[in-house]
């Protein structure tokens, strides 16, 4: 099975490190990854959603097009996810999705820790839309611009660190959800740091594909036995 991660975004650094870590969550299963070039370098709240959105869309198309098992939307606003998953017969899931649901099947209280304040509008709809908002304590934005996760990665790290420590603080929760798919070459640091679970979307994401796909196929030639 080939499951592709399509990243809404023009940046293909973060689509390379998107793509390591679904590999890693899900190797299982045959992974690919999509750039939707001519969107903007980043999505940073709705406006950049929309811009991405019809450049998604056609890379979503061509995937399924080349025989996708599965897609995964790699933008933690989940970038028109529902006119995605509507669009193609295969499952295609938002990695903010994911990371909401992994969160309520633990009964697990969540902050979220984002990038920039425009964000928090759209994850909070978001989060209001999936039903969950019950297990939300807060979105919190970290102020560090998503290409930052790239250009100037130890200041990022140390500003989300900070952010996640005051939501421990002050939010009453038993889990944090990194915000940012671009956030998955810091996620090492948190685990290390944190005293309560850190929830990767990329990971949450490609870790629950194989279970919508159902079993993957043994490719093994069969061992015959002395009996046989």
């Amino acid at each position: 099975m080939t499951a592709y991660i399509i990243n809404p975004n023009s940046t293909e650094e973060m689509t390379e490190a998107m793509l390591g870590a679904a590999r890693r969550a899900a190797p299982a299963l045959h992974w690919e990854g999509r750039t939707a070039r001519g969107a903007p370098p980043a999505i940073q709240g709705a406006e950049d959603g929309e811009a991405a959105r019809p450049h998604l869309l056609r890379e979503v198309r061509a995937a399924a097009e080349h025989g996708a098992s599965g897609i995964l939307v790699g933008c933690f606003d989940d970038t028109a996810l529902h006119t995605a998953a509507r669009s193609v017969a295969c499952p295609v899931i938002g990695i903010g999705q994911a990371a909401f649901h992994h969160c309520a099947l633990r009964q697990w209280r969540f902050s979220v820790v984002t990038t920039m304040p425009v964000s928090i509008p759209v994850i909070e709809t978001n989060i209001a839309g999936y039903g969950l908002d019950g297990h939300l304590a807060r979105v919190r934005a970290s102020g560090v611009p998503v290409l930052d996760l790239e250009t100037a990665r130890d200041l990022a790290t140390v500003r989300i660190v900070e952010e996640a420590v005051a939501a421990i603080r002050e939010d009453g929760i038993d889990a944090v959800i990194l915000g940012c798919a671009g956030m998955v070459n810091v996620i090492a640091a948190l685990r290390s740091t944190l005293s309560i679970p850190v929830v990767d979307p990329v990971e949450a994401a490609a870790g629950c594909l194989p279970w919508l796909l159902g079993p993957v196929p043994d490719r093994r030639e069969p061992q015959l036995n002395a009996s046989q």
